[in-house]
């Protein structure tokens, strides 16, 4: 089997920054064209300039809680590639919850941000790769790649609402997995722990002294950069991993190996 990802077409969200922006980068190197999304506008003006049609890539800006934005983005990527193969759900959001404060709505939030928005672009991308796979009977018909995060499976009361998001989102890879089986598409994840991811950045701008306990606690001792993680997603939306589905891999430098810390996870 091979790793190409060459002549695919990937959506990327969360892509102005961060792990998003590194791994559609990292695909658009390897021969996949490239739909960049993000809220931040802003954020890939910056990074890509003006969308042109000679461009193996595009941006979409948009806010992805809205089920007419995401019906654009799939829209204008047909437009552009004509097909969509891969989809890349990296777009995430952390917020720190008093977990006593019954008036404090991060889990609402937190449940849209890092599930729903996955779910229903899952969902309507879906719907797209079957149509495009109808008369074939082998290969594989898309992937989906879900970024999560170790979070998920640990405990800190002041995470709570990220904590459950991520769980959520877990379960909805194996969930979907299941369900897209029949389809020939497969739905994998990343979860991940001590990466600078964008939403890290903030955190330590804010909490300098966090680095120190990540690292402590992270056997690697170290925090890894976005590009560690590029590799893995690749191997994902390859034919490498022909195999596998509904699988969530951790990268997080052997964090969930010892003990729970209250240092956070991103």
């Amino acid at each position: 089997m091979t790793f190409s990802i060459a002549g695919k077409t990937a959506i990327v969200t969360g892509g102005a920054n961060g792990i998003g922006l590194a791994i559609g980068r990292h695909f658009l190197s390897k021969g996949a064209n490239v739909v960049f999304v993000d809220r931040d506008e802003d954020g890939l003006v910056k990074e890509f300039g003006e969308n042109s049609e000679d461009n193996a890539f595009r941006y979409f800006a948009g806010d992805l809680r809205e089920k007419l934005t995401q019906a654009n983005l799939l829209s204008a990527t047909i437009d552009a590639f004509e097909s969509v193969d891969i989809l890349v759900n990296a777009s995430r959001q952390m917020i720190a919850v008093d977990p006593l404060n019954s008036d404090d709505d991060a889990v609402d939030t937190l449940l849209q941000q890092n599930l729903l928005n996955a779910l229903r672009l899952s969902q309507m991308v879906a719907k797209r790769m079957i149509k495009q796979a109808q008369g074939q009977t082998e290969g594989s018909a898309g992937t989906i790649v879900n970024l999560s995060c170790i979070a998920g499976r640990r405990t800190n009361p002041e995470l709570l609402a990220y904590s459950v998001s991520t769980a959520a989102l877990d379960q909805m890879t194996r969930s979907l997995a299941v369900a897209l089986a029949p389809h020939r598409i497969r739905v994998n994840g990343m979860a991940f722990g001590s990466v600078m991811s964008h939403s890290l950045k903030d955190t330590l701008r804010d909490h300098s002294d966090y680095r120190g306990e990540i690292e402590h606690h992270t056997p690697l001792r170290r925090i890894a950069a976005p590009g560690e993680l590029v590799h893995t997603a690749q191997y994902l939306a390859s034919d490498a991993s022909s195999f596998m589905t509904g699988q969530v891999l951790t990268l997080d430098g052997g964090r969930t190996l010892i003990d729970p810390v209250a240092a956070p996870a991103h």
